[in-house]
């Protein structure tokens, strides 16, 4: 089993990261295979809608990191998404990956049907809810089995600087109980 973490923050360490790590730790403490992927340094270039993907099996647009990040997400069997919120939505950097993976998957082989996973979602003061939501209906367009947890994974940092997440308690605690029922569910499912 293995499961991956797309960071969307455009910067390196910061809280939403700082989430994710806690995430994945526990995934590898329970013997699920797990990598960091950030999107920080990385180009995504946006979807144009050309639709040759469909005819071509793969996205068309090239010299970017697309690629790399796609497979890996198509050889994965667990995805989370991490964002912070940027003007009541997820980063531009994740949202241009996720259109362009869901369309190629979608025009070609359905690629994502049946994988496990969940939102994390951090803020300065709001927007968790509008991002949070959007990330849910990425996973449901692309008919995953997503996650609950003990509330929503969303966390209150960024005013104080970085590693402010520190001081969000509640949520490091719902991230670790959503990481811990992902490794419950990815056992069931793909033992």
């Amino acid at each position: 089993m293995r499961a991956i973490g797309i960071v969307g923050s455009p910067r390196r360490n910061g809280n939403t990261e700082y989430l994710m790590n806690v995430a994945l730790s526990i995934l590898e403490r329970e013997g699920i295979d797990s990598e960091l992927i950030p999107l920080a340094g990385k180009e995504i270039k946006p979807c144009d809608g050309c639709l040759r993907c469909k005819k071509e099996i793969r996205c068309v647009i090239e010299g970017d990191d697309f690629e790399v990040i796609y497979r890996k997400m198509r050889e994965t069997d667990g995805i989370i998404l991490g964002s912070p919120v940027y003007f009541s939505s997820a980063t531009p950097q994740l949202i241009s990956l996720l259109d362009r993976a869901a369309y190629v998957s979608r025009q070609t082989r359905e690629f994502f049907s049946g994988k496990i996973g969940g939102p994390i979602v951090v803020a300065r003061r709001a927007g968790h809810n509008f991002t949070f939501a959007q990330l849910l209906l990425w996973f449901f367009i692309n008919d995953m089995i997503i996650v609950g947890s003990s509330y929503w994974n969303v966390a209150l940092a960024g005013s104080g600087g970085l590693r402010d997440i520190e001081k969000d308690t509640e949520a490091i605690e719902t991230v670790r109980h959503f990481a811990y029922s992902m490794a419950r569910l990815m056992k069931k499912v793909y033992s």
